[in-house]
C-alpha cells in the first residue's frame, strides 16, 4: 500500500522569536538537539503524539503550545489552511504561558 506523501509545514520565524530561541539555547545548551528534533517534527507533522501538542484558552485562545521535553514548551500559531508554523516563544511552563 502507497502512502500519501504529506505536504510539509512552512515555519515563519520573526526576529524577536530568533532573539529568543538564541538565548534559549545558550541557557540550555544541552537542548540544541530536542529542540531541532521538534522543529524538524513540526515541519512534518505537528499533530506527532510525542509534540503534544494542544490550544490554548483564554487569553491565550488561538497560540498553541508543543513540547521540547517534559519541562519546556514552544508556543506557536498555527495556520493550517497556510500550512505555517509561527513560532511565538519558548522556555518552561510558566514563561511560555506569561508572556
Amino acid at each position: 500500500m502507497k502512502r500519501k506523501r504529506q505536504i510539509p509545514y512552512n515555519p515563519v520565524f520573526t526576529e524577536g522569536y530568533t532573539r529568543r530561541a538564541v538565548r534559549f539555547l545558550k541557557r540550555h545548551p544541552e537542548l540544541k538537539n530536542q529542540y531541532a528534533k521538534t522543529l524538524a517534527l513540526l515541519e512534518i507533522n505537528p499533530h506527532h503524539p510525542s509534540l503534544r501538542l494542544h490550544a490554548g484558552s483564554g487569553r491565550l485562545q488561538g497560540v498553541h503550545s508543543v513540547s521540547i521535553n517534559l519541562s519546556y514548551r514552544i508556543t506557536l500559531a498555527l495556520l493550517i489552511q497556510d500550512r505555517q508554523i509561527i513560532p511565538l516563544n519558548l522556555g518552561d511552563h510558566d514563561a511560555v504561558y506569561a508572556a
